[in-house]
Protein backbone atom coordinates (compact mmCIF):
# COMPACT_ATOMS: atom_id res chain seq x y z
CA UNK A 1 0.00 0.00 0.00
CA UNK A 2 1.61 3.01 -1.10
CA UNK A 3 0.77 6.13 0.81
CA UNK A 4 0.61 9.55 -0.03
CA UNK A 5 1.38 12.94 2.13
CA UNK A 6 -1.78 15.37 1.76
CA UNK A 7 -0.32 18.86 2.94
CA UNK A 8 -3.76 20.86 4.74
CA UNK A 9 -3.66 24.63 5.44
CA UNK A 10 -7.14 24.86 6.65
CA UNK A 11 -10.65 23.55 6.04
CA UNK A 12 -11.68 22.01 2.51
CA UNK A 13 -14.64 21.39 0.61
CA UNK A 14 -14.92 19.08 -2.31
CA UNK A 15 -17.78 17.38 -3.90
CA UNK A 16 -17.41 13.37 -5.00
CA UNK A 17 -18.84 11.20 -7.30
CA UNK A 18 -20.64 8.09 -6.47
CA UNK A 19 -17.89 5.94 -6.44
CA UNK A 20 -15.07 7.93 -6.46
CA UNK A 21 -12.44 7.23 -4.48
CA UNK A 22 -9.26 9.05 -2.84
CA UNK A 23 -6.83 6.81 -2.83
CA UNK A 24 -4.59 6.28 0.55
CA UNK A 25 -3.07 9.69 2.19
CA UNK A 26 -2.02 10.42 5.73
CA UNK A 27 -2.17 14.27 6.95
CA UNK A 28 0.23 15.82 9.96
CA UNK A 29 -2.75 17.12 11.42
CA UNK A 30 -6.04 16.04 12.93
CA UNK A 31 -8.77 16.04 10.26
CA UNK A 32 -12.57 16.19 11.48
CA UNK A 33 -14.50 15.04 8.05
CA UNK A 34 -18.13 15.64 7.90
CA UNK A 35 -20.55 14.69 4.36
CA UNK A 36 -23.10 17.13 4.02
CA UNK A 37 -24.70 14.87 1.78
CA UNK A 38 -24.31 11.12 0.78
CA UNK A 39 -21.89 8.71 2.53
CA UNK A 40 -18.32 8.66 3.05
CA UNK A 41 -16.43 5.58 3.42
CA UNK A 42 -13.30 5.82 4.99
CA UNK A 43 -10.53 2.51 5.10
CA UNK A 44 -7.99 2.65 7.34
CA UNK A 45 -5.41 -0.59 8.33
CA UNK A 46 -7.60 -0.67 11.14
CA UNK A 47 -10.62 -1.30 9.64
CA UNK A 48 -13.43 0.68 8.09
CA UNK A 49 -16.10 3.64 8.89
CA UNK A 50 -18.80 4.84 7.06
CA UNK A 51 -19.67 8.24 8.15
CA UNK A 52 -23.60 9.12 6.99
CA UNK A 53 -24.79 12.41 6.86
CA UNK A 54 -25.76 14.07 10.53
CA UNK A 55 -22.10 12.60 11.83
CA UNK A 56 -18.58 13.38 11.19
CA UNK A 57 -15.26 11.27 11.43
CA UNK A 58 -12.35 12.13 13.58
CA UNK A 59 -9.25 11.03 11.42
CA UNK A 60 -5.67 11.33 13.81
CA UNK A 61 -2.75 13.05 12.11
CA UNK A 62 -0.46 10.31 10.18
CA UNK A 63 -3.47 7.17 10.03
CA UNK A 64 -3.06 6.35 6.22
CA UNK A 65 -6.90 6.52 5.51
CA UNK A 66 -8.37 5.94 2.03
CA UNK A 67 -11.98 8.07 1.27
CA UNK A 68 -14.82 6.52 -0.84
CA UNK A 69 -17.97 8.03 -1.81
CA UNK A 70 -21.44 6.49 -1.99
CA UNK A 71 -23.93 8.51 -3.52
CA UNK A 72 -22.90 12.06 -5.16
CA UNK A 73 -21.08 13.36 -1.63
CA UNK A 74 -20.16 16.96 -0.61
CA UNK A 75 -17.02 16.53 2.14
CA UNK A 76 -16.63 18.93 4.44
CA UNK A 77 -13.25 19.06 6.20
CA UNK A 78 -11.79 20.70 8.95
CA UNK A 79 -8.53 20.34 10.40
CA UNK A 80 -6.61 20.99 13.73
CA UNK A 81 -2.70 20.91 14.98
CA UNK A 82 -1.38 16.97 16.38
CA UNK A 83 -1.44 18.73 19.45
CA UNK A 84 -5.35 19.36 19.43
CA UNK A 85 -7.25 16.61 20.26
CA UNK A 86 -9.88 17.51 22.52
CA UNK A 87 -11.19 13.97 22.81
CA UNK A 88 -7.77 12.36 22.96
CA UNK A 89 -8.46 9.97 20.29
CA UNK A 90 -5.75 7.37 19.02
CA UNK A 91 -7.98 6.24 15.97
CA UNK A 92 -10.10 7.01 13.83
CA UNK A 93 -13.75 7.79 15.33
CA UNK A 94 -16.84 8.33 14.13
CA UNK A 95 -19.15 11.16 16.23
CA UNK A 96 -22.46 12.29 16.53
CA UNK A 97 -22.63 16.00 14.72
CA UNK A 98 -25.25 17.94 16.43
CA UNK A 99 -27.05 21.21 14.70
CA UNK A 100 -24.08 23.63 15.84
CA UNK A 101 -21.34 21.41 14.78
CA UNK A 102 -22.46 21.23 11.29
CA UNK A 103 -23.37 24.86 10.72
CA UNK A 104 -19.84 25.41 12.07
CA UNK A 105 -17.86 23.06 9.95
CA UNK A 106 -20.33 24.22 6.56
CA UNK A 107 -19.14 28.00 7.71
CA UNK A 108 -15.45 27.31 8.24
CA UNK A 109 -15.23 25.53 4.85
CA UNK A 110 -17.26 27.96 2.74
CA UNK A 111 -15.31 29.15 0.28
CA UNK A 112 -12.66 26.74 0.46
CA UNK A 113 -10.95 24.47 -2.25
CA UNK A 114 -9.90 20.42 -2.07
CA UNK A 115 -6.82 21.19 -0.26
CA UNK A 116 -7.92 24.50 1.86
CA UNK A 117 -6.51 27.08 -0.42
CA UNK A 118 -9.01 29.88 -0.57
CA UNK A 119 -11.24 29.44 -3.88
CA UNK A 120 -13.98 32.38 -3.65
CA UNK A 121 -11.81 35.12 -1.41
CA UNK A 122 -14.87 37.42 -1.34
CA UNK A 123 -16.26 34.90 1.02
CA UNK A 124 -13.64 34.20 3.34
CA UNK A 125 -13.93 34.76 6.99
CA UNK A 126 -11.68 37.21 8.39
CA UNK A 127 -8.82 35.96 11.04
CA UNK A 128 -11.24 36.92 13.92
CA UNK A 129 -14.11 35.15 12.55
CA UNK A 130 -12.04 31.57 11.41
CA UNK A 131 -10.50 31.50 15.10
CA UNK A 132 -14.16 31.98 17.17
CA UNK A 133 -15.74 29.15 15.45
CA UNK A 134 -13.03 27.06 15.66
CA UNK A 135 -13.56 27.42 19.05
CA UNK A 136 -16.92 26.62 18.83
CA UNK A 137 -15.97 23.67 17.26
CA UNK A 138 -13.40 22.60 19.60
CA UNK A 139 -16.16 22.84 22.51
CA UNK A 140 -18.31 20.78 20.61
CA UNK A 141 -16.31 18.18 19.80
CA UNK A 142 -15.54 18.00 23.50
CA UNK A 143 -19.18 17.11 23.99
CA UNK A 144 -20.08 14.82 21.20
CA UNK A 145 -20.68 10.69 21.15
CA UNK A 146 -18.60 8.30 19.86
CA UNK A 147 -20.78 6.28 17.43
CA UNK A 148 -20.30 2.38 16.51
CA UNK A 149 -20.23 2.81 13.29
CA UNK A 150 -17.02 0.88 12.50
CA UNK A 151 -15.99 -2.40 11.19
CA UNK A 152 -13.03 -3.85 12.22
CA UNK A 153 -10.44 -5.62 10.18
CA UNK A 154 -9.16 -9.00 10.72
CA UNK A 155 -5.10 -9.76 10.99
CA UNK A 156 -5.65 -13.36 10.96
CA UNK A 157 -5.65 -14.98 7.06
CA UNK A 158 -8.49 -16.89 8.20
CA UNK A 159 -11.03 -14.56 9.24
CA UNK A 160 -9.58 -11.96 6.14
CA UNK A 161 -10.40 -14.95 3.98
CA UNK A 162 -14.13 -15.48 5.49
CA UNK A 163 -13.83 -11.13 5.63
CA UNK A 164 -13.60 -10.90 1.80
CA UNK A 165 -16.18 -13.69 1.01
CA UNK A 166 -18.81 -11.48 3.50
CA UNK A 167 -18.03 -8.54 1.87
CA UNK A 168 -18.67 -9.99 -1.56
CA UNK A 169 -22.01 -11.30 -0.42
CA UNK A 170 -23.01 -9.79 2.54
CA UNK A 171 -26.24 -12.34 2.55
CA UNK A 172 -24.46 -15.40 2.45
CA UNK A 173 -25.99 -17.31 4.76
CA UNK A 174 -23.51 -19.83 6.01
CA UNK A 175 -23.00 -20.38 9.51
CA UNK A 176 -19.12 -20.24 11.66
CA UNK A 177 -18.48 -23.27 10.84
CA UNK A 178 -19.60 -23.47 7.16
CA UNK A 179 -17.47 -21.13 6.55
CA UNK A 180 -14.36 -22.25 8.47
CA UNK A 181 -14.56 -25.56 6.29
CA UNK A 182 -14.10 -23.47 3.09
CA UNK A 183 -11.13 -21.61 4.99
CA UNK A 184 -9.50 -25.02 6.93
CA UNK A 185 -10.13 -23.82 10.78
CA UNK A 186 -12.64 -25.16 12.99
CA UNK A 187 -15.71 -22.82 14.15
CA UNK A 188 -14.37 -23.00 18.16
CA UNK A 189 -10.67 -21.06 16.96
CA UNK A 190 -12.92 -19.08 14.40
CA UNK A 191 -15.16 -18.16 17.71
CA UNK A 192 -12.23 -17.17 19.61
CA UNK A 193 -10.11 -15.58 17.22
CA UNK A 194 -13.41 -13.22 16.58
CA UNK A 195 -13.59 -12.03 20.18
CA UNK A 196 -9.56 -11.69 20.28
CA UNK A 197 -8.73 -9.86 17.16
CA UNK A 198 -11.87 -7.95 16.81
CA UNK A 199 -13.54 -7.41 20.31
CA UNK A 200 -17.10 -8.98 19.36
CA UNK A 201 -18.88 -12.21 18.43
CA UNK A 202 -19.10 -13.45 14.40
CA UNK A 203 -22.49 -12.75 15.00
CA UNK A 204 -21.98 -9.56 16.12
CA UNK A 205 -19.25 -8.46 13.33
CA UNK A 206 -21.73 -10.02 10.42
CA UNK A 207 -24.40 -7.51 11.74
CA UNK A 208 -21.84 -4.93 11.89
CA UNK A 209 -20.91 -5.65 7.90
CA UNK A 210 -24.87 -5.89 6.87
CA UNK A 211 -25.70 -2.92 8.41
CA UNK A 212 -22.70 -0.90 6.96
CA UNK A 213 -23.26 -2.24 3.18
CA UNK A 214 -27.04 -1.05 4.06
CA UNK A 215 -26.14 2.71 4.50
CA UNK A 216 -23.99 2.25 1.37
CA UNK A 217 -26.58 0.77 -0.79
CA UNK A 218 -29.40 3.21 1.05
CA UNK A 219 -27.21 6.68 0.01
CA UNK A 220 -27.45 5.20 -3.61
CA UNK A 221 -31.21 4.86 -4.14
CA UNK A 222 -31.82 1.24 -3.32
CA UNK A 223 -35.54 0.56 -1.84
CA UNK A 224 -35.70 -0.69 1.76
CA UNK A 225 -36.64 -4.19 0.41
CA UNK A 226 -34.06 -4.41 -2.00
CA UNK A 227 -31.37 -3.07 0.90
CA UNK A 228 -32.74 -5.53 2.98
CA UNK A 229 -32.80 -8.91 1.13
CA UNK A 230 -28.83 -7.71 -0.36
CA UNK A 231 -27.69 -7.68 3.27
CA UNK A 232 -29.62 -10.93 4.33
CA UNK A 233 -32.13 -9.73 6.59
CA UNK A 234 -34.71 -12.29 6.80
CA UNK A 235 -37.26 -9.46 6.46
CA UNK A 236 -37.78 -6.32 5.56
CA UNK A 237 -39.23 -5.63 9.20
CA UNK A 238 -36.14 -7.25 10.35
CA UNK A 239 -34.06 -5.17 8.66
CA UNK A 240 -36.17 -1.79 9.78
CA UNK A 241 -35.60 -2.92 13.38
CA UNK A 242 -32.03 -3.54 13.44
CA UNK A 243 -31.56 -0.33 11.65
CA UNK A 244 -33.47 1.43 14.41
CA UNK A 245 -31.92 -0.13 16.91
CA UNK A 246 -28.14 0.51 15.49
CA UNK A 247 -28.67 4.41 13.96
CA UNK A 248 -31.65 5.93 15.69
CA UNK A 249 -33.64 6.32 12.69
CA UNK A 250 -35.38 4.10 10.12
CA UNK A 251 -34.14 3.64 6.45
CA UNK A 252 -36.46 5.41 4.91
CA UNK A 253 -36.22 8.65 6.64
CA UNK A 254 -31.91 7.57 6.98
CA UNK A 255 -32.27 7.58 3.32
CA UNK A 256 -34.15 10.79 3.02
CA UNK A 257 -31.38 12.76 4.86
CA UNK A 258 -28.62 11.75 2.36
CA UNK A 259 -30.02 14.57 0.39
CA UNK A 260 -28.35 18.14 0.14
CA UNK A 261 -29.13 20.60 3.39
CA UNK A 262 -28.96 24.21 2.25
CA UNK A 263 -25.88 25.47 3.64
CA UNK A 264 -26.28 29.00 5.24
CA UNK A 265 -27.65 31.73 3.11
CA UNK A 266 -28.92 29.44 -0.02
CA UNK A 267 -32.43 28.61 1.59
Amino acid sequence: MSVNRHELSGPTRRSLLSGELIDWHDHDVNQLCYPLRGVLEISTPLGIWIVPPHRAAWIPAGVPHAHRAHGPTEMRTLVFAESVNPLRLDRPTVLAADTLLREVIVALCEGQGPYGATAVPAQALDARQRRHLELVALDRLRRVEELPFSLPAPEDDRLRAIAAILADDPADPRSLAELGREVGAAERTLSRLFRAELGMSFPQWRGQLRLQRALTLLAAGKPVTTVAGLCGFRSPSAFIDAFRRAFGTTPGRYREGTSVEPEPGNE
